[in-house]
């Protein structure tokens, strides 16, 4: 895969985004030892809220240091099908309720049926029985106790802009609260440019964003290098195309596989995988989660939510 040498070759507006990208990393404002050793104390004794955002999977929040580091690009990957949208969900949803400020921004569909499946994972119920209104009277009394007790701690949803990430940053100037924002997806982010250097041109970005703002930024994306009828089908650092600058700049990758999606195993329906592909912070490693398929519903299998 191309390094920074060679993207230098490419479209100016992507060279001038790295650029732009390593004269703000230098120049941003370092604090001195002494300084983090006080905020470690200060977070240890309570007086201080954690860099992290908790995911809300325990495993997963256990390999990675508490969660989502504040100021990181996080990416997860995974083949058409796979539920990338759905866990992204899932971990907004989990962060907000335990009081982080959650931004969602959708580009893979419409902010109204964002919350129709908020409704699904939360109170277990289908998503074809809450469209169709067939849903019976214990689900009922679930999605009304969910919609009572959420009323406070739902991430706030918005459209992705047709125009691209540099819209995406403008509207970001507006918001300095939020800790989580989790894009949905990166192909989805649009630009003058091919689907590659529009890609790599995002992640460039969204990157540059996460450190400015001191926010998680959590993006969801395909993999046009997972070629079909390969020998193994999970996901690998170099499946994420972009020109190779996921593989170069995000922090974390993860990567969602569920082999029922390709062949049927019995007694394996829906189990899943999420791997960590990269972790600038620690180990790679994986986590097993269970896929409720009618619910949109991800669990960890080692320590379920509840």
């Amino acid at each position: 895969m191309p390094d920074f040498r060679q993207l230098t070759v490419r479209p100016v507006a992507l060279a001038t985004a790295l650029h732009n990208l390593a004269t703000m990393i230098r120049s941003k404002e370092i604090p001195t030892l002494a300084e983090l050793l006080r905020r470690t104390d200060a977070i240890g004794d309570g007086s201080e809220r954690p860099a992290t955002v908790p995911t809300g999977f325990p495993t997963l929040d256990g390999l990675l240091g508490g969660g989502l580091r504040r100021g990181d690009l996080i990416v997860l990957g995974g083949d058409v099908g796979t539920g990338k949208s759905a866990l992204a969900l899932a971990m907004a949803l989990r962060a907000a309720e335990l009081g982080h400020v959650v931004t969602i921004v959708t580009g893979e569909m419409a902010p109204e049926r964002v919350l129709e499946r908020m409704l699904a994972i939360e109170g277990r119920a289908s998503i074809e029985a809450l469209r169709s209104g067939s849903i019976d009277e214990v689900t009922r009394a679930a999605l009304g106790a969910v919609a009572l007790r959420r009323s406070f701690t739902v991430p706030k949803v918005r459209h992705l802009p047709d125009s691209g990430v540099d819209a995406l940053q403008m509207e970001w100037l507006d918001d300095e609260q939020t800790e989580l924002m989790v894009v949905d997806s990166l192909q989805q982010i649009g630009g003058t440019y091919s689907l590659e250097e529009n890609s790599a041109r995002a992640i460039l970005m969204l990157k540059k964003l996460a450190m400015e703002s001191n926010v998680a930024v959590l993006l969801t994306a395909h993999l046009p290098g997972l070629t079909p009828g390969r020998e193994n089908l999970r996901p690998q650092l170099d499946d994420f195309g972009a020109m190779g600058v996921v593989k170069q700049l995000a922090d974390v990758v993860l990567g969602l596989f569920r082999e029922e999606i390709y062949q049927r195993v019995i007694g394996q329906e829906g189990a899943a995988e999420l791997s960590i592909l990269k972790n600038r912070h620690g180990q790679s490693s994986y986590i097993d989660l269970y896929f409720y398929r009618e619910w949109l519903r991800f669990e960890d299998m080692v320590d379920p939510d509840r």
